[in-house]
């Protein structure tokens, strides 16, 4: 959710059970203006909040102008100091995907468990076990890398790519239409296209070169994995991920005000194929 519009954001998607103090609002109000001024971001969204057993993670995330380019990602445990986030790599990926259970809160905090390595000696080949310690810093940046790629969305239309190639913001963007709203083909995923690169050239020919550039939801894998709903009155839509429990995206019709929150424990559904 937009920094700029915190306040509104917050409410809209309060009907899910994500909210915040009053005081924790006013810290974020503020502290996020000065991140946008101090980093010379061109948007800056809060993006959530990580649930720990001594502490909470509170997430923040920088774009440049374009939108699609790789997005700078800070936390803080208190709302008014941010730390910036190293990028996730392949490396950090195989280090935290051991890892399991609920986040501490204390980003020097070290996970450990064992390894099964291969050893050369000579012409035999043994194997031994390596103890492999991981902080929950780099787990943090796996975790919220691995959201943003499978469940980070936008509306269709609310951005649009140039023909030099970056994704801008549509300031023209009023809304999705109501019967458009209820489709999950009216949503992408917020990264760059992956699965649209596979289709064939007829699969494509209905697509809108500048607005058609993402990932749709409705081909998602699981199917079933998103849960669509129409709240006060048809006034508002609500979809809720089954497959990263506590990432919500809301959406007024007719309007711009849009935006996805997570509020969770950064654990993912690993049961979700046999509950569906």
């Amino acid at each position: 959710m937009d920094a700029e519009s915190l306040l509104l954001s917050l409410e809209l998607a309060s009907g899910s059970g994500q909210g915040l103090s009053p005081d924790r609002r006013a810290s974020l109000l503020t502290s996020l203006l000065l991140v946008k001024r101090d980093y010379r971001y061109d948007r800056v969204l809060f993006w959530g909040r990580i649930l720990g057993i001594v502490a909470d993670y509170y997430i923040a995330q920088g774009l440049s102008e374009d939108q699609l380019a790789p997005r700078k990602t800070l936390y803080s445990l208190n709302c008014t100091d941010w730390s910036l986030l190293p990028p996730a790599t392949e490396e950090t990926m195989a280090q935290t995907a051991m890892v399991k259970g609920r986040f501490m809160g204390d980003p020097s905090h070290e996970y450990e468990h064992t390894e099964i390595q291969k050893v050369n000696e000579g012409e035999k080949i043994f194997e031994e076990e390596v103890v492999v310690q991981v902080k929950e810093e780099t787990r943090l940046v796996s975790i919220i890398d691995q959201i943003d790629q499978a469940v980070a969305i936008i509306p269709r239309g609310a951005l649009f790519k140039t023909p030099f190639g970056p994704s801008n913001v549509n300031r023209t963007f009023e809304g999705l239409s109501l019967s458009e709203a209820k489709k999950l083909s009216s949503y992408f995923h917020f990264r760059e296209a992956i699965d649209l690169k596979n289709k064939t050239l007829l699969e494509k020919a209905d697509l809108d070169p500048s607005l058609d550039f993402m990932d749709s939801l409705e081909h998602d894998i699981p199917k079933g994995s998103w849960s669509i709903q129409m709240e006060r009155g048809n006034a508002l839509v609500v979809l809720r991920s089954l497959l990263w429990p506590g990432l919500t995206f809301y959406h007024a019709p007719r309007t711009k005000n849009y935006g996805y929150i997570y509020v969770g424990t950064g654990e993912k559904n690993l049961d979700l194929p046999f509950m569906l």
